[in-house]
């Protein structure tokens, strides 16, 4: 049977963004602007498996695909998203312009702070997901929400 390629899409980005943070880290710093692109590209991956998670709260529950959005967010979680807020690139355009503020840049501990909570509360929701109870993941789902808008409330440009 084959895979429909759309479903291939966002997990091969996912995976691609990835493995290019990783590989471009660990050989040489890439341009702010590619660094900015890939952060921009992350958390757009991010929030688009927040929203199909949310859709499935708010709609008909499908477990499998809680459980994979939840996973992928997870992964990204734990991709170490400090590495991609890095001096240098608080400023400039990626996609687009940054929306980070420049305050997030100059104390590392508070961002990683921020990083961690939200990996935890992620792997949180991976976890209760793969119950399959709609009312646990909507409790989880809203604490790792809370973990993205502490961070959003100060360090997010609302422009």
């Amino acid at each position: 049977m084959k895979t429909p390629i759309k479903r291939l899409a966002l997990p091969a980005l996912a995976l691609s963004s990835l493995a290019f943070c990783g590989l471009g880290l660990a050989q040489q710093a890439p341009k702010p602007e590619t660094l900015i692109k890939v952060r921009q590209s992350t958390f757009q991956v991010v929030a688009w498996n927040t929203g199909r998670v949310k859709a499935n709260l708010d709609g008909s529950y499908n477990k499998d695909e809680v459980i994979k959005a939840a996973n992928t967010i997870a992964a990204l979680a734990n991709n170490n998203l400090a590495g991609l807020f890095v001096r240098g690139t608080e400023q400039g355009k990626g996609w687009h312009e940054t929306s980070a503020k420049a305050e997030l840049f100059k104390d590392g501990s508070k961002f990683a702070e921020f990083s961690k909570n939200f990996a935890h509360e992620a792997d949180e929701l991976a976890q209760v997901a793969a119950l399959g109870d709609p009312a646990k993941t909507k409790e989880q789902f809203g604490k790792l929400g809370r973990t993205c808008k502490a961070c959003h409330d100060d360090y997010k440009s609302k422009e």
